[in-house]
C-alpha cells in the first residue's frame, strides 16, 4: 500500500481531534414540494453511508499516511448501540487509535436522517440528545499526554460536539504548543469569534457561507480576486497568524494567509455526491502538510488542475475532494493514495517532485 512518507523529518507525527462521531442514512424524496408540517412522504432509502465530520477527516488522513506511521487519536463519545460499534470498528480497521472514544450507555450515537428532493435541494434531521452532545470540558484529561508532543502534534477541533468543549480543547492545545486546525458551521461563527477561538487556531477550513459569516462580506465567484483582497485585509487586521482554506464546491478552493492567496480549480468529474467533500478537502490538506508539503505556493493561479504538476497541500486536498465526489458515500470506500494516484492519472493530473519524493510503498514507523 502506497502512503505519503512520515518519518523523523516530517513536521507532524500525530493528530488528536475532538468532534462528532456517528453515522446516518439518506432518503431520496418523491416530489419537489417542501415537506408539510403534517405530511407523510414516500422516499427511496439510498445505499449511501454517512459519517460525521471527525471520522471523515481522520479516515482520509489514515488512508493517506498509514495508521502505523502517523498516529490518530479521536476524542469523543458514541452510544452503546450498533451505530457506535460500527463507527469504532470502521476507525480501528484503518489504524485509528480509539482509546479516547468513550461508550456512553443510555445515549444514542450521533445520527442523521438526510433527505433530498429530485431537484437536488434537501436537508437533514440530526439527534440533539446523542452521546456526542454529552461531551464535556472535563472529559479526556489523558489527551494531554498526546498534546505533550507539542509542535509536532496537530490538534483538530471540529463541529458536532459542544462549542465550549472545543474552546477548552483548543486552549489545552495552545498551552502545549500544538498546531491547531479547526472548522465551524455558520451558526457557530459569531460565538466562536466572541469567545476568542480564532486567536487559538492556526488553520481554519470553511465553505463560502461560513467564510462570509466570519469576514462579514459575501464571496462572489464572479470576482474572486476582489474577494481574496477583502479576505487578506480581514486577516491582516483581525487574525494575522491565521491560515484559511475556503471550499467553493464546483468553483474550486482557495487558501490564504495575511500575505498571499492561492486558487485551485477542480477537475471535471462525474459527481455522485458532494456530501463530505469539504471535510475530505481538510483531510487531504492536513495529510499533505503533515508530510511536509506547504499549504501555499508562489506560482501563478491555475486555470486547471492539470495545467502543471501539483505542488501544494491545497492542490492535493482539492484532488482528494474531487476523487471523493465520485462516490455517493461521505467516505469513499476505496480511498487510498494508490487510488488517488490512479484518479490523478485518469484526470491528466501530475504530481510535482516534492510529492513524488514522499510516495513510499512500505511505511516507516
Amino acid at each position: 500500500m502506497r502512503v505519503l512518507r512520515i518519518d523523523d523529518r516530517s513536521p507532524f507525527q500525530q493528530l488528536v481531534g475532538v468532534g462528532g462521531l456517528g453515522t446516518g442514512i439518506f432518503f431520496a424524496l418523491e416530489g419537489n414540494q417542501t415537506l408539510g408540517r403534517n405530511e407523510s412522504r414516500l422516499g427511496a432509502l439510498l445505499d449511501v453511508r454517512d459519517y460525521c465530520k471527525l471520522h471523515i477527516v481522520i479516515h482520509y488522513i489514515a488512508k493517506l499516511l498509514g495508521g502505523q506511521c502517523f498516529r490518530l487519536f479521536p476524542a469523543g463519545n458514541v452510544g452503546s448501540d450498533e451505530a457506535g460499534r460500527f463507527v469504532l470498528r470502521e476507525m480501528s480497521e484503518v489504524g485509528i487509535d480509539t482509546r479516547f472514544v468513550k461508550i456512553l450507555p443510555g445515549k444514542p450515537t450521533l445520527f442523521s436522517v438526510c433527505f433530498q428532493y429530485p431537484d437536488g435541494a434537501g436537508g437533514n434531521i440530526t439527534t440533539n440528545n446523542s452521546a456526542a452532545a454529552e461531551l464535556s470540558e472535563n472529559d479526556f484529561p489523558e489527551i494531554d499526554t498526546v498534546l505533550a508532543g507539542g509542535p509536532r502534534t496537530v490538534a483538530l477541533s471540529l463541529p458536532e460536539v459542544p462549542l465550549a468543549v472545543r474552546d477548552h480543547f483548543l486552549k489545552r492545545a495552545t498551552r502545549a504548543g500544538a498546531f491547531r486546525a479547526a472548522s465551524f458551521v455558520s451558526a457557530e461563527i459569531a460565538a466562536a469569534k466572541q469567545s476568542g477561538m480564532f486567536e487559538q487556531v492556526d488553520l481554519v477550513s470553511l465553505n463560502e457561507a461560513e467564510a462570509a459569516e466570519l469576514i462579514g462580506s459575501g464571496l462572489s465567484a464572479d470576482d474572486p480576486g476582489a474577494c481574496m483582497v477583502t479576505c487578506l485585509d480581514y486577516l491582516r487586521c483581525s487574525y494575522p497568524h491565521l491560515q484559511m482554506v475556503i471550499s467553493c464546491g464546483k468553483n474550486g478552493a482557495y487558501a490564504l494567509n495575511q500575505d498571499t492567496w492561492n486558487y485551485c480549480p477542480v477537475p471535471p468529474v462525474d459527481v455522485a455526491s458532494t456530501a463530505g467533500a469539504g471535510d475530505c478537502l481538510l483531510g487531504g490538506v492536513l495529510a499533505a502538510m503533515a508530510a511536509g508539503i506547504p499549504l501555499l505556493g508562489t506560482s501563478r493561479p491555475r486555470q486547471s488542475l492539470a495545467e502543471r504538476p501539483l505542488e501544494t497541500a491545497l492542490e492535493f486536498g482539492v484532488l482528494l475532494a474531487s476523487y471523493k465526489v465520485t462516490s455517493p458515500h461521505t467516505i469513499h470506500p476505496a480511498a487510498s493514495l494508490s487510488g488517488l494516484i490512479e484518479f490523478a492519472e485518469a484526470s491528466g493530473v501530475q504530481f510535482g517532485p516534492s510529492f513524488l519524493s514522499l510516495f513510499t510503498e512500505s511505511p516507516t514507523i
